[in-house]
């Protein structure tokens, strides 16, 4: 059985030979240099990946730490294990300053070196494990995850493009709810140079206010009642990496204060501490309300929002990029057809009608959990129409579909958003003609203006 691949360098041909021969025998692919260059040699033209490297520390050509350090960014997932006659405190001190498993003075007895051979495969294996899976992450999100040949689709994918190559601090998605906020940040992130690092997420929706600014900023113990034992929040596990706080605009206006100093100064303390942490995170909000509009309002604070619009990327409501549907509807299929073990291979006609007649209030999440229970219900190659139960097929009680509106109750629309696609419904219907769309909504013209500037809804008078 393999064990893995392993580099032993030795200048000295009796012991680089006997330890050739001793790991080979215990299953490694083993390659031996007796010179710094030659192992420049395996390592480069030959293109040998080790798991790890077994090197004497002085060489006829130079100090194999040298060689380690110049590798460093090539053979990161290498654990090295340095041998040497003489065992300098210099040496090392470099040695595990830059990064070296152990540094072991000769001569040193294969049992203890086995032991130390062995957990530095195991560490090096963990490590190897952990860059394929964020590899993976990276392939899986980049720009082009965002699907859709529509303009508004490319817009977004162009921007992404961008963002990704730029060190940016702050960002703001906009977007109705289901509309692909999570799945941008996802890309920003992995599609970034910070994907090797943490990508922290929080809904500041779910949580009350006192729940919400423990988890963000952490506390000491004894902080308040309950609070036996530290903890970390998600701003300092987030070092170094992202903060995605999705739904923004229910944060209190209190903590908005707090995640303002963030921003601006990059330190906090935890709830109950006295020192300050310093900190190193990208903040991606996203709200699918107009957080300019709220500020204005005095419900969300103007000097957070224009610190975080250090970008701003709007997505696209699906109702108005309905030519995306030809690539999300089979993407969506082929997912599904992957996790349930079915064999849906085409869409008929009516099928289509009826994903194109839909204004997908709920957006991309909303044609997910649709594309989902059609696969999940199917019995063959074709796409069940039946089982699309897309509502506003037929009017209700005898109206006409004019006359009707209906909306999702499949958790893919919170009340607000309910509301607010009401409202812009009927005032869609009505012209742009505020009094009858009060009217057909059985209420006050005042109180439809509120609502419009409450969700910052554009009149179009026609």
């Amino acid at each position: 059985m393999n064990t893995g691949r392993l580099l032993i360098i030795e200048d000295e041909n009796l012991l680089g030979a006997e330890l050739s021969r001793h790991y080979q025998r215990k299953g490694w692919d083993v390659e031996l240099a007796t010179s710094l260059a030659a192992a420049r040699d395996i390592l480069r033209t030959r293109q040998f990946d080790p798991n790890l490297v077994l090197s004497d520390m002085n060489l006829p050509d130079g100090n194999a730490l040298d060689l380690m350090e110049d590798l460093r960014g090539q053979q990161a997932y290498a654990e090295w294990i340095f041998l040497t006659g003489y065992g300098s405190v210099p040496d090392s001190v470099r040695a595990l300053r830059v990064g070296a498993y152990e540094f072991l003075e000769k001569p040193c007895d294969l049992p203890r070196l086995d032991l130390v051979m062995a957990s530095a495969a195991r560490s090096a294996l963990a490590q190897r494990r952990l860059h394929d899976q964020a590899s993976h992450r990276h392939r899986r999100y980049t720009p082009e995850a965002f699907l859709g040949h529509s303009g508004g689709a490319a817009q977004v994918r162009t921007m992404l493009e961008k963002l990704t190559q730029v060190p940016f601090s702050a960002l703001v998605i906009g977007g109705e709810t289901g509309t692909g906020k999570g799945l941008v940040a996802r890309i920003l992130h992995y599609g970034g140079a910070r994907s090797t690092n943490p990508l922290i997420e929080l809904n500041c929706a779910a949580l009350p206010r006192d729940l919400l600014e423990s988890e963000l900023f952490g506390h000491e113990a004894g902080a308040y009642t309950g609070a036996s034992a530290r903890h970390r929040g998600l701003i300092e596990q987030a070092d170094g990496g992202t903060l995605f706080l999705d739904e923004i605009g229910e944060m209190p206006l209190d903590l908005q204060a707090k995640l303002l100093k963030v921003l601006e100064d990059r330190k906090f303390r935890r709830l109950g501490g006295e020192r300050e942490i310093q900190v190193d995170v990208q903040i991606v909000a996203a709200s699918n309300r107009d957080l300019e509009a709220m500020g204005k309002q005095g419900e969300f604070r103007s000097d957070l929002y224009h610190r975080l619009s250090v970008f701003r990327l709007n997505l696209p409501p699906l109702r108005e990029s309905k030519e995306d549907l030809d690539e999300l509807v089979p993407q969506f299929i082929a997912e599904f057809n992957a996790k349930s073990g079915k064999q849906v291979r085409s869409v008929p006609t009516d099928a289509w009608r009826q994903l194109r007649d839909h204004d997908w209030p709920g957006n991309v999440r909303e044609l997910r959990n649709v594309i989902e229970r059609c696969v999940l219900f199917s019995d063959g190659a074709l796409l069940p129409a039946q089982w699309l139960q897309l509502p506003g097929r037929a009017a209700a009680d005898g109206a006409s579909a004019a006359d009707c509106l209906t909306i999702p109750l499949d958790g893919s629309m919170n009340l607000d958003d309910m509301d607010r696609y009401i409202i812009e419904t009927a005032v869609d219907r009505s012209g742009g003609n505020i009094v009858a769309a009060a009217r057909a909504l059985g209420t006050t013209r005042e109180t439809l203006r509120y609502r419009i500037r409450k969700y910052g809804i554009r009149v179009h008078e026609s």
